[in-house]
C-alpha cells in the first residue's frame, strides 16, 4: 500500500508556471506506476500525464503536450510535474495517483479506475 501527498498548487498569472509534487509513503515507490489527474468544477476527472515506473514511458494528454512534464525522483519517492504556459483552462484540483505495476514501461489511464491509490489533491488556480 501506497499513500501520496500533492503540493505545490497555488494562483499564478497566466502565462506563468508551477511545478507540483507528490510525495509517495513505503518503500516500494519504483514498483509503482503513476499519473496525475485534474478535476474542475462540475468536469469529470481527467487524465493529465501518466509515467511508467521505469520513467522510461509517458503519456501527455493533448491538451498540455509541449507545456507540462511529468517526471519522478525515485530516490526521493517523489513524482513531479512541471506545468509551464498555464492557462485558465488548467484551473482545477490536481490529484496524483498510483498503480502497482510489473512491467518497467507499463501505464495506465485515461480511465481513473485504473489507478488504485489517490492523494487528497491539490488546487490550481490560473488568472487571466
Amino acid at each position: 500500500q501506497v499513500q501520496l501527498v500533492e503540493s505545490g498548487g497555488g494562483l499564478v498569472q497566466a502565462g506563468g508556471s508551477l511545478r507540483l509534487s507528490c510525495a509517495a509513503s513505503g518503500r516500494t515507490f519504483t514498483t509503482y506506476s503513476m499519473g496525475w489527474f485534474r478535476q474542475a468544477p462540475g468536469k469529470d476527472r481527467e487524465s493529465v500525464a501518466a509515467l511508467s515506473r521505469s520513467d522510461g514511458n509517458r503519456y501527455y494528454a493533448d491538451s498540455v503536450k509541449g507545456r507540462f512534464t511529468i517526471s519522478r525522483y525515485n530516490a526521493k519517492n517523489t513524482m513531479y510535474l512541471q506545468m509551464n504556459s498555464l492557462n485558465p483552462e488548467d484551473t482545477a484540483v490536481y490529484y496524483c495517483a498510483a498503480r502497482a505495476s510489473a512491467y518497467d514501461y507499463r501505464i495506465y489511464g485515461p480511465n481513473p479506475h485504473e489507478y488504485d491509490y489517490w492523494g487528497q489533491g491539490t488546487q490550481v488556480t490560473v488568472s487571466s
